[in-house]
């Protein structure tokens, strides 16, 4: 299992983003050399936990329970296989993109080390909005995106330090609950009765996906 590439990307102003402002990061690209990470700060405050990163929409991307976006190179590769055209390191405007490594089967609370230094924690699903459709510039992208199932993983930095691409990457804890990326980003998206089955990731959910199955369960039950 290892980093394939860090890939960054800087605030552009674009025609298809929801964002108010009109600029955007998701366009991110692969870079050299050693790229520091840390903690970023709160929701609405913090943005990316990658230096030289940008996030523009802070209200709803960054902050510490979604500082690093890592997406599988071999998922990837299906939707370039689908879409008939190659997809970079970075297409999916994701910060990391790993081989070997079921990003979307990882368990939420799962560690990661990557590199020497570096240990992030998975929190959640990432969750397909406007922006990325117009970015990827393919008819209804949501829709297909979320019927694929295959989201890749927003982490939390509980090591700072640098990483670069080629680093190994190393699952140093697997929580024993059966709660993954791919079973929150349905109970987030198209099955959403499965939300109170979250709360067996404890603490280690993101605190959003915590308090929606929270107030599930007392509307609904379990």
């Amino acid at each position: 299992m290892k980093l394939l590439s860090v890939n960054l990307g800087s605030e552009k102003a674009v025609t298809y983003t929801d964002n108010p402002e009109g600029v955007t990061g998701i366009d991110k690209r692969p870079v050299e050399g050693p790229v520091r990470v840390a903690a970023p700060g709160p929701k609405g405050i913090g943005g990316s936990g990658l230096a030289g990163d940008a996030v523009c929409k802070r209200q709803h991307h960054g902050g510490d329970d979604q500082a690093v976006y890592a997406m599988a190179r071999e998922d990837l590769d299906e939707w370039a296989d689908e879409l008939g055209r190659t997809l970079a390191d970075g297409a999916f405007g994701e910060n990391l993109t790993t081989e070997g490594i079921d990003v979307s089967g990882a368990r939420i609370g799962e560690r990661w080390r990557i590199g020497r230094e570096v240990v992030l924690e998975v929190t959640s699903a990432r969750i397909p909005c406007g922006t990325f459709q117009g970015h990827m510039g393919e008819p209804r992208w949501v829709k297909r995106f979320t019927q694929q199932g295959a989201p890749g993983a927003y982490l939390r930095v509980i090591q700072p330090g640098e990483i670069r691409a080629g680093d190994p990457v190393e699952i140093v804890h697997r929580p024993d609950h059966d709660v993954t990326v791919a079973l929150a980003f349905r109970a987030m998206t198209t099955e959403r009765p499965l939300q109170p089955r979250l709360l067996a990731a404890g603490e280690a959910l993101h605190p959003e996906l915590r308090k929606s199955a929270r107030e599930y369960v007392e509307k609904y039950g379990s």
